[in-house]
């Protein structure tokens, strides 16, 4: 009989001392949630606009190097000498992500030119080139 009432003491001092260590915990846990909530609440606001800014630099304008009749080349709707060509994609792409150049040749231009100029533009450094075809009946 003494025997069991030793256990239910010893079984209320063990209760007793689990408690308080559980209390702490919560207590901490709950600081360290309310401290690092508007952490995370932060970084989401102070993250977005850097990820935007990177982002726009990819929706720049498409760049279309043009060969005309005459053999002239142009970049956009600005004439370019040939020797310059390579030198002028190398900057215009040196901050873009997409480094995308469309190639739109007229119909007469030999085709040992057309070839020329497609390695001009890989040389600089260009990844992806897409060629501008116009429909058959568009003339």
């Amino acid at each position: 009989m003494g025997m069991g009432s030793h256990n239910n003491s010893d079984r209320g001092t063990m209760s007793q001392i689990n408690v308080t260590p559980l209390v702490d915990v919560m207590l901490v846990l709950l600081v360290i949630f309310m401290v690092t909530a508007p952490m995370m609440q932060q970084g989401v606001q102070v993250n977005l606009p850097k990820a935007d800014t990177k982002a726009l630099p990819a929706q720049e304008e498409t760049v279309i190097v043009s060969i005309d009749k005459g053999n002239r080349l142009f970049i956009n709707k600005e004439p370019i000498a040939e020797s310059d060509l390579r030198s002028r994609l190398t900057s215009m792409f040196a901050n873009r992500t997409k480094k995308e150049v469309f190639l739109k040749a007229d119909r007469d231009v030999p085709y040992g030119d057309v070839v020329r100029t497609m390695a001009e533009i890989k040389g600089a450094g260009i990844e992806r080139l897409g060629m501008v075809t116009e429909p058959a009946g568009g003339r």
